[in-house]
């Protein structure tokens, strides 16, 4: 290569038959070879005219703030020269025959580790926690790419801050005043093999809970009861079935087509819950005018294992994959209390709002537990915890109907309250709520009342344009 400073490998050229014209040729080529070749071959064969020349070369080219380029290395400084100089001199000499390019290319020099950056300060920490809350309650669309560093940011912000965020969302995006009546009504009780550790209805914990396995109620008895329902305002009528999927409940499957078909002619909206459904049968639910299908994750991916083994995370969300792609509304959401730590909560609501398509309801239930059933004894969990819940959730998926759900019976009017102005905007009402107690309608009536709310029309949730909040 070119004279500039650069090497070129001069080794190549020795003739090492003649060793004396090969030294002339180094002499007359002094200029044109590399210092750091220069160095090492004087250093082996003790020519001190070579070093000295090297010595000078080096010299120069950092006087004239050139680097010199050494194969594969790089000379940096004239100290660092003169230190390799006086290694190599040490060594050994060896023929000019044995020598080769390697001997004359000195090994690269080991990078210097990347410096670890710096621990954010706690007042680091806060100043991007506000700037993603301010960016999340700004939005006027839902997003799907939320990472848990962003929500676990927006769900531990101060309780009272997160609350009056979320419910500026919640109007963005939700007329406030109207809440949905939602009635659930256990169509099978009882006998199922799956192993939940909250649910009274498995035959794992039959002997302690007392519970009774119940054949699958009559179109009638169902139809009836969705009746009542609508005439004590419930716009959604809901059926839950205790077993773990639908495999060969094909009689079961057609009656319960009827009874959907039947209360969608009341005009009401209509969910189940039955357990793993596949593509077909949820086709087939799609045709017989379904609105929407209830599968619960319950708490985050980590902690799930804990309370149950008998069915997969990747299965519950098998199940939402074939409610979404039938075209019905997925209803999906969790359960605190079971022992989970706020970073479950987090967990559970990354799950769900990086879904496709947020669901259409989130139910927010808070552990009833359960004599005889593995969490039992649980404490109840602390309403802060709802609360918060429920307001991360808004802001998270600020166009999903938030669901107070189990748990329900035990909140002071004021704690549910709150929940609503924080953006929960649908609850279960009327006799029971499966196998723990609901609140009735006439006690949400009169609560309803007082706090100036009004039940949704099935079917005609307000819509308030994206930008605007509602005017209530």
């Amino acid at each position: 290569m070119s004279h500039g400073g650069v090497c070129r490998p001069c080794i190549s050229s020795i003739d090492k038959s003649k060793p004396e014209s090969t030294w002339r040729d180094f002499s007359l080529r002094l200029d044109t070879i590399h210092p750091c070749h220069l160095i090492k071959a004087s250093a082996v064969h003790g020519r001190r005219t070579m070093r000295r020349r090297a010595l000078q070369l080096v010299s120069t080219r950092i006087g004239r703030s050139q680097r010199p380029l050494a194969c594969g290395a790089q000379l940096g400084t004239l100290t660092a020269a003169r230190s390799r100089m006086s290694t190599v001199a040490a060594a050994p000499t060896a023929p000019l025959s044995t020598l080769s390019a390697e001997t004359f290319h000195p090994p690269a020099p080991t990078p210097a580790p990347t410096p670890a950056a710096a621990p954010e300060t706690d007042g680091e920490q806060q100043r991007r926690a506000k700037q993603i809350l301010r960016r999340a309650v700004a939005a006027t669309a839902p997003r799907h790419d939320w990472t848990r560093e962003e929500i676990a940011a927006i769900y531990h912000q101060p309780l009272l801050e997160l609350a009056y965020q979320a419910a500026a969302v919640h109007r963005r995006f939700h007329d406030p005043a109207e809440v949905q009546l939602c009635t659930l009504m256990n169509i099978k009780t009882g006998g199922c093999t799956e192993d939940c550790s909250y649910c009274a209805q498995s035959t794992r914990y039959q002997k302690g809970t007392g519970l009774q396995a119940k054949r699958v109620e009559s179109v009638e008895t169902v139809l009836e009861a969705a009746r009542i329902a609508k005439e004590n305002g419930s716009t959604r009528f809901c059926m839950g079935a205790a077993w773990r999927d639908m495999r060969g409940r094909k009689t079961s499957l057609r009656n319960i087509k009827e009874m959907v078909q039947g209360v969608r002619a009341m005009g009401m909206e209509v969910c189940v819950t039955l357990g793993m459904i596949d593509a077909e049968q949820a086709r087939e639910l799609k045709e017989a005018g379904l609105t929407a299908y209830n599968h619960n994750l319950d708490t985050s991916r980590e902690f799930y294992p804990s309370i149950i083994t008998t069915r997969t995370y990747d299965e519950r969300l098998e199940t939402l994959g074939h409610v979404r792609d039938a075209g019905i509304h997925v209803c999906s959401g969790g359960i605190l209390g079971l022992g989970e730590s706020d970073a479950d909560r987090v967990g559970l609501l990354h799950s769900v709002a990086t879904l496709p398509s947020h669901p259409e309801s989130f139910p927010v239930n808070a552990l009833v537990p359960i004599k005889g059933t593995p969490l039992g004894e649980r404490e109840r969990v602390e309403f802060t915890s709802v609360l918060r819940t429920v307001a991360a959730a808004r802001i998270v998926m600020p166009e999903t109907i938030i669901r107070i759900a189990a748990g329900r019976k035990t909140m002071p009017e004021e704690q549910q309250a709150l929940c609503f102005m924080a953006g929960a905007n649908a609850v279960f009402t009327g006799d029971k709520m499966l196998t723990t107690e609901c609140n009735g309608w006439d006690e949400d009536a009169d609560m309803f009342g007082r706090w100036g709310l009004r039940p949704m029309r099935s079917f005609r949730k307000t819509a308030v344009a994206p930008g605007e909040d509602s005017p209530n």
